[in-house]
């Protein structure tokens, strides 16, 4: 792999995490340390390490080849991609195996790195700090399930109380219960009974993380017809979803309505999953249970950045980025977050700090499609940001920043927009979305993306007339097509509008 591809960013890296599961290994490469990673590979196998341990209290032997053979997969690969850093990372099944040091000492010798076996509360705090990674703000609970255990973690913001562990793994729960859903039942209730975490989660968000949740999120994505296929953040209603996670553990999986969207390997555990969910929000009353793409990887990862890198927004670092890779003028972006921001309060639309936010990340994807031909620009580009793999921002927030560069180049009318994002976003960021949109038709008309120009103007507003002041040198770019857009943006407001220079 060529490090100085235009299509790459610079920094230290690649670099990559294999996470040794109970049910799961999987290989994640990264472009480099950032504060949102882009993933440049991942490869996952589910070598079922988990499965039998809580009767025999050994790996077996079919796993363990399985997993190994993985491995030796996985480490050619990280030197193919010519990865700087790995770090190897094993939990519970591997933990609790009395064969585990046995097992952990030929995952060394295969990947010629030290192997970190976590402690319950270690797993705990890494999967709450890739939801600290992954979300604005975060407040609620993160849950881990994986085959061996699940972890519960209070989240405020940044801050990340002490993390508990349960024996409540697809896996395990199916080994303790000897297979009898009705038995798994009574098991997951007991144990969640004894939480000191789930009494802090009523009203709040539960952040399900886990392979087994997701599968279940694709589910009810697939049942209830949801039209952003976005596994990070999508959000299930406590008080909608309870018929759902019961019927996933009443009936048999196979006649699970729109069963076929889970893999056919995730599919036996789903009951399991089902079952510690359903029982979890019944113990915690949660308000929503959003799920996080975003775990264990991700938050050693994120506990490994310099504090100033930390402090950094992933949503605008990742914006950012991907302005840098595909605009014409980088520099001209970030011009405009200040701009606009003035422009919306001479249009006088307020925003709340979260709408500053989304416009700041508007800014910089705004002119990401400019390669694509005139006609799909603006399709294109509402395509890839609200499919792309941002994190903190949430469904609705998505649909802003593709709405406002969508209008931006295809005009301010819904009439060739599909119906799915307009399901999702809200009326008030879908109005703000366009009056940025109209901003930016004016904006760019001015400076032909290039920078250096929008700061030299205003948009000022004068009792019932929109204003764009130009200064004299500038007053050529005047134009028909420049009114027409300033009188389409002044529009919004109810405004007149004039092109005017100043001196």
């Amino acid at each position: 792999m060529e490090p100085d591809a235009p299509g790459r960013i610079a920094g230290y890296g690649p670099v990559a995490v294999i996470d040794i599961g109970s049910n799961s290994v999987r290989l994640v490469v990264y472009e480099r340390m950032a504060r949102s990673p882009t993933p440049l590979f991942n490869e996952k196998v589910l070598a079922g390490l988990g499965e039998g341990v809580a009767t025999s209290r050994r790996l077996s032997d079919a796993s363990v080849d399985k997993a190994l053979s993985a491995l030796k997969r996985f480490a050619a690969l990280c030197r193919q991609i010519g990865v700087v850093e790995l770090s190897v990372l094993a939990t519970a099944a591997t933990r609790e195996a009395e064969n585990g040091s046995k097992f952990i000492a030929k995952v060394r010798d295969i990947c010629g790195c030290d192997v970190t076996v976590l402690t319950g509360p270690a797993e705990a705090y890494y999967a709450a700090l890739g939801v600290v990674d992954g979300f604005e703000i975060p407040e609620g609970v993160a849950g881990d399930l994986g085959g061996g255990s699940l972890e519960l973690t209070n989240v405020r913001g940044s801050r990340i109380g002490d993390g508990e562990t349960f024996p409540l793994g697809g896996l395990r729960l199916k080994d303790d219960s000897g297979g009898d859903l009705k038995a798994a039942k009574k098991i997951a209730r007991a144990a969640l009974e004894n939480s000191k975490v789930l009494p802090h989660l009523e009203g709040r968000t539960f952040y399900a993380i886990g392979g087994t949740w997701r599968s279940i999120a694709k589910l009810h994505m697939r049942q209830t017809g949801y039209p952003l296929h976005v596994m990070h953040g999508y959000t299930l209603e406590t008080d909608r979803s309870r018929d759902f996670l019961k019927s996933l553990y009443r009936q048999p999986v196979a006649s699970i309505d729109s069963i076929d969207a889970v893999s056919k390997q995730r599919q036996p555990l789903l009951a399991y999953g089902g079952l510690v969910l359903s029982e979890l929000v019944r113990a915690g009353k949660p308000a929503r249970i959003v799920i996080s793409a975003l775990g264990l990887r991700e938050g050693f990862l994120y506990s490994r950045l310099p504090a100033e890198e930390q402090d950094k927004n992933a949503l605008i670092a990742a914006a950012r980025e991907l302005c840098f890779l595909r605009s014409r003028s980088p520099a001209h972006s970030e011009e405009l977050i200040a701009w606009t921001g003035d422009a919306m309060k001479a249009l006088g639309i307020d925003e709340t700090k979260e709408e500053e936010r989304l416009r700041a990340a508007s800014c910089l994807l705004a002119d990401i499609g400019w390669r694509a031909h005139p006609d799909y620009r603006g399709e294109q580009s509402l395509n890839i940001i609200a499919h792309a793999g941002f994190v903190g921002v949430d469904h609705p927030g998505r649909a802003y920043l593709g709405l406002s560069v969508y209008y931006r180049h295809s005009g301010l009318s819904d009439d060739e927009l599909g119906p799915g994002l307009r399901e999702i976003v809200p009326t008030r960021y879908k109005e703000r979305a366009r009056a940025l949109a109209a901003i930016f038709r004016v904006a760019y008309l001015v400076s032909a993306s290039m920078p250096g120009v929008v700061p030299r103007t205003t948009l000022r507003r004068t009792d019932n007339e929109l204003k764009l002041v130009l200064p004299p040198d500038l007053i050529e770019l005047a134009g028909g097509r420049l009114e027409t857009r300033l009188k389409q943006l002044a529009a919004l407001v109810g405004l007149e509008s004039r092109i005017v220079t100043d001196g």
